[in-house]
């Protein structure tokens, strides 16, 4: 008797453990691949992680900090992180197994969301007459610093507008700080920055210069969208910049979240709706979270994960 009471005692006990561990193996774990600690990656991480882990959803993340978009992609590929932040242009090459990623090959990536775009800006001041991107032919021109996105994606323009920009315009390489200070001093007549709207260094001119902002030609946007497909049309609305009377028409790149492929349905469905749920909260971080709502996160230029998807059809919008 004693015997079968002790024998009771310890399958009771196994039972227990095993019902444990099936309690403890339903919580998820995950680690967000963010950027430096000195970007906006970072932070915006970290809020992240402690959103998803107070969810109540059985998920436990952490934040990550890491040299951001190319490295995000290759840790979420080998699932050594769950979510990545990423550059669109940097996810287009790692999806495609293009440029900086022919050596990998194709990754098994797929956009969680679209979490804010980064604008190029084309800016100008009163002081140079310049009111339209015609009016660019022959003057100086900052297109950014040497091999940095600001260059990168000014050729992409000019050369979609069939501009040699060693001959139709006085060409300049400088910095975003060196091209802020020309424009002030009126040592340049324009210059072109790839950032978040509203950007602090245009914020910075136009505290002493009436600044103007040019839209880019439709006929350029829709030539350098079809040619970088990790390119959006995007608006700079009225009003994003000090006497901005009018939207600015340009391109942009974006910045995602990124998952692989091989994550459930239902995590990639809860850290969609959590993220974009929360954006209050995310908002305190960057202002940029304001642009977490499923109009804009659902704008992308690879394949949706079916979690995202799943969501965004709730909200009524279809994913192309």
């Amino acid at each position: 008797m004693f015997f079968m009471k002790k024998r009771n005692i310890i399958a009771l006990g196994i039972i227990a453990v095993m019902l444990f561990a099936g309690i403890a193996s339903a919580t998820t774990f995950i680690t967000i691949g963010s950027g430096g600690v000195g970007g906006t990656y970072y932070p915006l991480g970290g809020v992240m992680a402690e959103l998803l882990t107070k969810s109540g959803l059985d998920i436990k993340a952490t934040s990550r900090s890491t040299a951001a978009s190319k490295e995000n992609c290759r840790l979420v590929a080998s699932n050594k992180a769950q979510i990545g932040m990423t550059m669109g242009s940097t996810l287009y090459q790692a999806y495609t197994g293009t440029e900086a990623f022919q050596q990998d090959g194709k990754l098994p990536l797929l956009t969680l969301m679209n979490m804010y775009a980064a604008p190029q800006h084309l800016v100008t001041t009163t002081k140079t007459g310049i009111k339209t991107f015609a009016d660019l032919k022959g003057k100086k021109i900052s297109l950014g610093a040497p091999g940095g996105g600001d260059q990168l994606l000014s050729l992409m323009i000019l050369e979609a507008a069939g501009w040699d920009p060693d001959k139709d315009i006085n060409k300049q390489q400088l910095t975003q700080p060196e091209a802020v200070t020309a424009l002030k001093d009126g040592n340049i007549d324009a210059a072109f920055f790839n950032f978040a709207a509203p950007g602090s260094a245009i914020m910075e001119i136009a505290a002493v210069r009436d600044v103007v902002l040019i839209s880019l030609p439709d006929d350029v946007i829709d030539k350098v969208t079809q040619k970088n497909k990790f390119l959006l049309k995007y608006t700079i609305e009225k009003g994003t910049y000090a006497k901005q009377d009018q939207p600015c028409k340009t391109v942009a790149d974006a910045n995602f979240l990124v998952v692989n492929d091989k994550m459930t349905e239902k995590v990639a469905y809860d850290c969609v709706k959590t993220f974009i749920e929360k954006r209050e909260e995310l908002m305190k971080v960057t202002p940029h979270a304001a642009e977490f709502v499923p109009e804009k996160a659902s704008v992308g230029i690879i394949p949706f994960h079916p979690g995202a998807i799943k969501y965004f059809k709730e909200k009524g919008i279809t994913v192309k």
